[in-house]
């Protein structure tokens, strides 16, 4: 069964190195948002399975405020978010 936990692990690792990959190299804010999101979804899932492993219930509450405040940063985030590129005025004269 540890072969299980193992296996989860290097997958959880090698998810936390692609989105952090994502974030590095986001050409965009809304882009390095959602490997922001995603980071936390796998630190979420890293928890669990810690959970799960060790069979402690006390992580949930954890992953219940983590989740929390991952949603209402992210909606904080696009709500006032400043574009990247001002749109040109195709009506301007020269």
């Amino acid at each position: 069964m540890n072969i299980v936990w193992m296996i989860a692990a290097i997958m959880l690792v090698a998810a936390a190195a692609l989105t952090t990959f994502r974030i590095l190299a986001g050409p965009n804010t809304l882009d390095r948002l959602v490997g922001v999101d995603a980071l936390v979804a796998v630190a979420m899932c890293g928890l669990g399975a810690w959970a799960a492993f060790s069979s402690d219930s006390a992580v949930v509450y954890g992953i219940t405020a983590l989740s929390l405040i991952s949603f209402v940063g992210s909606v904080g985030v696009t709500r006032f978010r400043v574009p990247d590129v001002q749109p040109k005025d195709n009506h301007e004269r020269s």
